[in-house]
């Protein structure tokens, strides 16, 4: 991995970002449910794409992420398979660059997904959401098994329906 130096124009001001390089190795390799998935869902106008950490902030992101695609808003969201968008421009990757708008649920505010994702859609502008923030808990907790799995799933279901609130009933959609 190497880190390079770029500049980018942000509200008429120049500022000096860093960049990482990463090389991915290409395949030719395919997972024909995902692209038949992400044929079915071209039509959705919201992608949703969320941390896929293994920390307790992911796993709720990931969760709230599911909850809102699969139960609370399915007609109106397709969920992301990050890893599939990331690493290779196929049907996934389709989905976030088509989609009228794209909601980052990050886990905490390393913004990984979003910034991911920035790195492969060049001018993607996902309207994100810092998931931890959204909960009240121990901060100084990190691993999934640190937190009981009822209070897990609540603070899952506690985020997935505050965004549904934000984007969904409050824009009008």
């Amino acid at each position: 991995m190497s880190t390079n130096k770029g500049c980018g124009i942000n509200g008429g001001e120049q500022q000096n970002r860093e960049y990482e390089t990463v090389q991915i190795e290409k395949t030719r390799n395919m997972c024909p449910m995902c692209e038949n998935y992400a044929e079915n869902q071209a039509t959705k106008p919201i992608a949703v794409m969320s941390c896929e950490g293994a920390c307790l902030r992911g796993e709720i992101a990931r969760r709230a992420a599911n909850l809102i695609c699969h139960s609370l808003a399915p007609d109106k969201t397709v969920r992301i398979c990050l890893g599939g968008a990331f690493t290779k421009d196929t049907g996934q990757r389709s989905l976030v660059r088509n989609a009228r708008r794209v909601i980052a649920l990050e886990g905490c505010f390393l913004a990984c997904s979003s910034r991911m994702m920035q790195g492969v859609i060049l001018h993607l502008k996902p309207e994100v959401v810092i998931a931890d923030q959204q909960y009240q808990f121990d901060r100084n907790l990190f691993g999934i098994d640190e937190m009981p799995e009822p209070q897990i799933r609540s603070h899952s279901q506690e985020v997935a329906k505050k965004i549904v609130e934000m984007f969904f009933l409050r824009q009008g959609c």
